[in-house]
């Protein structure tokens, strides 16, 4: 497995390996604005239904899931992004193993980019 070096282009699926019958999280960012967390999801394994305070952008990297969101089924496939707004309820399920890069950012915080 590759280990993350700011300053240096690595391809995401090379950082991050499946673990069978588990799920295997990478934080490579976190800071007051958010975070980005590598995920990577066995066969099976699922996240029970919850909210974050936080908008979640959502990228597929590997396979495919199900995310249900609000009550409503979305298959997620490599190469495809989702955005999950702040403090909706949402779940996962592997029905095959997948991986993704969900990036939570804060709204709380406005950027001038004017500077």
């Amino acid at each position: 497995m590759a280990r993350f070096e700011k300053g240096k282009a690595l391809n995401p699926n090379d950082i991050i390996a499946y673990q069978e019958e588990g799920i295997v999280s990478m934080e490579l960012l976190h800071n007051e604005s958010g975070s980005i967390t590598l995920f990577a999801f066995g066969k099976g394994q699922q996240l029970s239904p919850h909210s974050a305070p936080l908008d979640a952008f959502i990228q597929a990297i590997d396979g495919q899931f199900v995310l249900t969101l609000d009550d409503e089924e979305h298959l997620i496939k490599a190469g495809e992004i989702f955005m999950i707004p702040a403090g909706h309820v949402h779940s996962l399920r592997a029905d095959n193993k997948f991986k993704m890069i969900i990036t939570m950012v804060s709204a709380k915080r406005n950027i001038d980019f004017k500077k």
